[in-house]
């Protein structure tokens, strides 16, 4: 199997959506309201846009290592 791609998600807190992006996927920005959603996307995209692309692919099987990053504050309770 191949080195998985890596793809990037950060959460938009204006936009309340995943935004994922890739350095190994060229033209890859997409975006969902939830992982489950975004990877489902992703399923789709990565093989699509690698075919687009012309990227030598070695088998059907395309893994790929989504990486998110949210930011959020936790608020302590006043004693």
């Amino acid at each position: 199997m191949s080195k998985p791609k890596i793809i990037r998600a950060e959460w938009d807190a204006e936009a309340s959506v995943w935004v994922a992006t890739s350095d190994d996927v060229p033209g890859l920005i997409t975006e969902a309201e939830t992982c489950d959603a975004l990877v489902k996307k992703l399923q789709v995209m990565i093989p699509e846009l690698l075919e687009a692309n012309g990227a030598t692919v070695d088998s059907d099987d395309i893994p790929f290592q989504l990486l998110s990053e949210l930011t959020a504050v936790a608020h302590r309770k006043a004693c």
